[in-house]
């Protein structure tokens, strides 16, 4: 699939780069935390083990889903198959109930991976990163990242969702975790007008809290409204932000910024 002459993968590939410098750049001149595992050594350790992790997973996924979801999406839109293939839904209409419906289930499984014992134990190496930046969005274990991608074919492939719905849900995803996991100081006069509809920093870092009942709560990547609805929502963290523990209480140290350490966690016990 090309765009603009440019191939599928370059346009996710030159998006993710761009959100990502930016967001780097802007943590930079506007940080909203300022600690020591989020400068100096200990953040040059955690950024080379959660930028290793992506690479590794886009190279699992590479191998396991060779066209992955939009290559999917476009294979089963030549071969009128799904949902919306065989009702004829206008691609537009198609393609915003497909992104609404593609957001929902990756809230979905992200709940999931939360409640289920199995799923948690990969889940979990996410959650180990003790600082909370735009390199926390990129700190999947490759298990986890093949498991999503399975789901969200699955999905796909019952909807018949249009391929250009799925690669800009596929960019507009990535691109949304990136910023809402960055330490960027975002004025809360904007962060109030903004978190109605979409998911801010503030409102995830929540999220990533040591407190398990913060921790369960808030799992939106994208629009916010889905914790609203379900009750999962919690607007501010008990401590504060500047107070509030990030992580998990029985992972500390620089040992959760080790890349071997974390490609092992879900085969580890609770130390």
């Amino acid at each position: 699939m090309t765009i603009f002459g440019l191939s599928e993968p370059a346009i996710r590939l030159t998006v993710f780069l761009t959100v990502l410098f930016a967001m780097a750049i802007f943590e930079l001149l506007h940080p909203r935390l300022e600690r020591d595992e989020m400068r100096g050594a200990l953040k040059t350790q955690r950024w080379f083990t959660n930028l290793s992790m992506v690479v590794i997973s886009s190279l699992c996924l590479r191998v396991i889903f060779p066209a992955a979801a939009v290559g999917a999406a476009f294979w089963l839109e030549e071969r009128n198959i799904g949902l919306f293939n065989i009702l004829n839904v206008p691609p537009v209409i198609g393609g915003i109930i497909a992104f609404v419906v593609l957001d929902f289930i990756v809230w979905l499984e992200h709940l999931v991976s939360h409640k289920w014992p199995i799923l948690w134990r990969i889940h979990r190496m996410h959650h180990a990163d003790n600082g909370f930046d735009v390199t926390t969005a990129l700190r999947f274990h490759p298990l986890e990242i093949v498991l999503s991608m399975a789901w969200k074919i699955l999905i796909i492939a019952l909807l018949g969702a249009p391929a250009m719905a799925v690669l800009v849900f596929e960019i507009v995803l990535n691109g949304m975790a990136m910023f809402n996991h960055s330490n960027i100081k975002l004025p809360l006069k904007l962060d109030r007008i903004i978190r109605p509809i979409f998911v801010t920093p503030d409102m995830h870092r929540v999220h990533h809290s040591t407190d398990h009942k913060e921790t369960d709560s808030n799992y939106g990547f994208n629009f916010s409204f889905w914790d609203r609805m379900f009750a999962t929502y919690n607007d501010q963290p008990k401590l504060g932000h500047d107070g509030m523990e990030i992580g998990l209480k029985e992972f500390r140290g620089s040992k959760s910024s080790n890349l071997i350490w974390t490609l092992l966690l879900p085969f580890k016990g609770k130390s």
